[in-house]
């Protein structure tokens, strides 16, 4: 019999979906809503097991991914992440109607100036000069980028903890996918220029061009002298613009197919990434690469702004 919560019983399974829950950002009303419970019943639930073992707080390490983290949490995204390991978790439609009757409707988001007009003018025209690129030019392009993947201990309190890799694919199909050990800084990205990419982009052949965004360890100029020394010739890239590269998709993908694996560790966590990452078809690389000219017309049509991508 679990503890009541006002008049309703919530099971251990219950209770530890709501420790998830909240270590993954989601509001005392969000989390009310799920349960049909009062808020206050949650906060003091939540305080009772502070007390008792820190879990709310303890061992958290990581920064969720923005698509994860509260308000734009979707339903199928709360019950993928609250319930991952319940037995008999609810269906989509049930999370939504007890979000509903929360009142906590799904809306679409304003959109918001969030992106500077520097950067936004810097879109634009990059959109501009690249937007009757046939689908040869895109193919000599290595397509780069880092990620976090989350997964959850088996310790009964389920923690969040998350495997960080950096990626890369281009027309020719899936490239390396590599994991990060530590802080990903300026050197440890310089080793995976040398040893996971270069061999890469020079199997490519002639022509080739790197491409990875704006991050201040991407630009340092330790990083810019290596690729100097190499001849290795970088895309110039506009700062703001994950709708521009398709490794994004390519990310959501990966999670997709990873969404029901579970994970005891890191390494347990990459072997799966490494295994489904390898097995995306080449029909998907198509369908990003051949997407490109509409992500760059919807950049143009928004004067910069981000898109729908």
């Amino acid at each position: 019999m679990g503890r009541t919560f006002g008049n309703k019983n919530l099971t251990d399974n219950d209770k530890r979906a709501i420790v998830v829950g909240r270590q993954n950002g989601l509001t005392m009303m969000t989390l009310a809503g799920m349960f049909g419970v009062t808020e206050a019943g949650i906060s003091q639930f939540l305080k009772r097991q502070k007390a008792q073992d820190g879990s709310t707080n303890s061992q958290r390490t990581g920064r969720p991914r923005t698509s994860r983290t509260n308000p734009r949490l979707t339903a199928p995204a709360i019950r993928r992440e609250v319930f991952l390991n319940s037995p008999s978790p609810p269906s989509v439609s049930t999370v939504k109607r007890r979000l509903n009757a929360a009142g906590i409707m799904g809306r679409r988001p304003v959109k918001k100036p969030l992106i500077s007009e520097k950067n936004r003018a810097a879109r634009v025209k990059w959109a501009k000069e690249h937007l009757n690129w046939t689908r040869q030019d895109w193919n000599k392009i290595l397509w780069s980028d880092e990620s976090k993947f989350l997964l959850f201990g088996s310790d009964g309190i389920q923690w969040v903890r998350s495997c960080m890799v950096w990626g890369a694919f281009s027309g020719s199909g899936i490239g390396p996918l590599h994991r990060v050990n530590g802080i990903m800084d300026k050197h440890v990205y310089k080793d995976i220029l040398q040893n996971q990419m270069l061999p890469h982009l020079r199997a490519m052949g002639r022509g080739s061009v790197y491409q990875q965004d704006n991050d201040p360890k991407h630009t340092s100029l330790f990083v810019k002298d290596w690729f100097k020394s190499r001849r290795v010739n970088v895309m110039g890239w506009p700062s703001q613009s994950p709708d521009l590269n398709p490794i994004e998709h390519l990310w959501e993908e990966l999670e997709r197919r990873c969404a029901n694996k579970r994970a005891k560790n890191c390494n347990e966590k990459f072997a799966q990434l490494l295994s489904e990452w390898n097995q995306i078809p080449m029909s998907t690389i198509d369908t990003l690469l051949n997407s490109m000219q509409r992500r760059c017309q919807a950049v143009i049509d928004a004067r910069g702004f981000a898109t729908k991508y």
